[in-house]
């Protein structure tokens, strides 16, 4: 499902390149679940990015369902991230002044999907998080795990292919973090491709399939999920 072929990213920093990705090759199977691990700076976070078609590298192409998606213009690109992306990070980004059910809602009203389907789905989908009784409060009254559960909603909501997280437990006690890994982990069984990056050691070995970056490259790429 995803190809990525000798992938550099080069950045210009003052007047020297700085190369966050160095030739990196990887395949990732539609419904794998895969974390991405390894020291600050070591490029796990450009990886993400390229993979969820947020950035572009410098080199080497990126193949996405089949479709190279280096040769597509940044409306092709955002067009593509729209239908088979979706997005968790470490602080949420959630609309302040919406409800639970409006920010989980926003992708659907952007897509111009109908108000009587998009209530119908968001329903479903904070019926799924074990948030219906919160529909109507704001991220300020919700809990840190009731808020990445919300931005878990609305990342798939559009029911996209793929699922990046970046630290999604970052901001989480332990309680909260082990229950969003279980939403995580459940929308992997149901077929969701789910790559996860973090810092979190017991988190990254929870998932099926394990690598870690030094310095913009692939250094271990270990399978067999370990708890």
């Amino acid at each position: 499902m995803i190809e990525l072929q000798q992938i550099s990213r080069v950045f210009q920093v003052g007047g020297e390149e700085v190369h966050a990705l160095d030739d990196v090759s990887l395949t990732i199977r539609a419904g794998e679940y895969l974390s991405l691990m390894g020291p600050s700076g070591s490029g796990k976070s450009t990886l993400l990015n390229i993979v969820g078609l947020l950035d572009r590298p410098s080199s080497g192409r990126y193949v996405l369902d089949g479709r190279d998606t280096t040769l597509l213009d940044e409306h092709e690109q955002a067009a593509v991230r729209g239908r088979k992306v979706g997005f968790v990070f470490q602080s949420f980004h959630l609309v302040p002044r919406l409800s639970a059910f409006e920010n989980v809602e926003l992708p659907l009203l952007l897509a111009g999907v109908a108000a009587t389907q998009r209530r119908e789905r968001v329903d479903a989908a904070l019926v799924a998080m074990g948030l219906a009784d919160r529909a109507n409060h704001r991220p300020d009254q919700l809990s840190g795990g009731q808020r990445q559960r919300i931005a878990i909603a609305r990342a798939t909501i559009m029911r996209p292919a793929v699922l990046l997280a970046d630290e999604p437990t970052g901001n989480l006690d332990s309680t909260s973090g082990a229950e969003v890994i279980a939403v995580l982990e459940q929308l992997c069984v149901e077929g969701l491709t789910l790559v996860v990056v973090t810092h979190d050691a017991d988190v990254g070995q929870r998932a099926s399939r394990r690598l870690r970056m030094v310095d913009g490259r692939i250094v271990a790429d270990t399978s067999g999920r370990q708890q």
